[in-house]
């Protein structure tokens, strides 16, 4: 066995070979995709729906601008994009089909469809040239890339000079008693309704244990500056419970 196909990473608490992940997760939004939206709401109370208006808020989309909205699923940040922003485009790219279509069933979707483009594509290898886009954003999708530093050097290729990168991702709250109280939530209660209202424990039990794997805020902030962009900052929501990681291609 070579180096380069002994390599592992996490699936959740499991290692697993490289090449295994991406595969798992796919599996893994193939089967929660006819019911992501609703999870979300049910998972976060409806504060995602707060999370990413204050993403759009920090990002302020402007007119004629293009985005690339990767692990987009059923399209939540594209839309907001697009309605904020105009007359601009947006590219809604996923690696998992029945993600995109669950979008594409969506209402605004057949209202921003001259505006809106939907791609299965891999974040570690973007079927876009160099210098392509204004603004990359992924939410809640980085976590579940099988290597977060190739995607943010894919982000920093694809953005255009002076384009944006903004990552919106669960992260950790700087309390340990809290972290313990939301720690006991995610695994006492998000896989049970995950079975509940997907019919699907198992998924919601990778997402949750998935994002206590993912780095903290410093240590993700060190990442985006590695991949090259300046004037990298982060802004932490509801305590830490999510992040927002900005950086530009200068």
């Amino acid at each position: 066995m070579s180096e380069e196909t002994g390599k592992t990473t996490h699936f959740g608490f499991q290692e697993v070979p490289e090449t295994e992940k991406a595969g798992r997760v796919r599996g893994v939004f193939n089967s929660v995709a006819s019911k992501y939206d609703v999870m979300n709401d049910a998972m976060s109370m409806g504060i995602h729906r707060v999370w990413k208006d204050a993403m759009m808020d920090w990002l302020a989309p402007r007119r004629g601008q293009r985005l690339l909205d990767v692990a987009g699923g059923t399209g939540d940040i594209a839309f907001r994009f697009l309605n904020r922003a105009g007359d601009a485009q947006a590219t809604v790219l996923d690696m998992t089909e029945p993600m995109l279509v669950a979008g594409k069933q969506r209402a605004e979707a057949e209202a921003m469809s001259d505006r809106l483009d939907w791609v299965v594509g891999d974040a570690m290898a973007l079927p876009f040239a160099d210098n392509t886009f204004d603004v990359y954003t992924i939410s809640f999708g980085i976590r579940n890339v099988t290597r977060p530093e190739d995607a943010l050097a894919e982000a920093y290729r694809v953005l255009r000079p002076g384009g944006r990168l903004m990552v919106l991702e669960f992260s950790q709250i700087p309390n340990d008693l809290m972290q313990w109280a939301y720690d006991l939530y995610s695994f006492n209660i998000i896989p049970r309704l995950g079975q509940v209202i997907a019919g699907d424990r198992d998924s919601y039990q990778y997402l949750v244990e998935s994002i206590r794997r993912f780095p903290d805020q410093e240590t993700f902030l060190g990442m985006v500056q590695d991949a090259g962009f300046g004037n990298a900052k982060y802004r932490n929501l509801t305590m830490g419970i999510a992040c927002l990681h900005s950086g530009w291609k200068i």
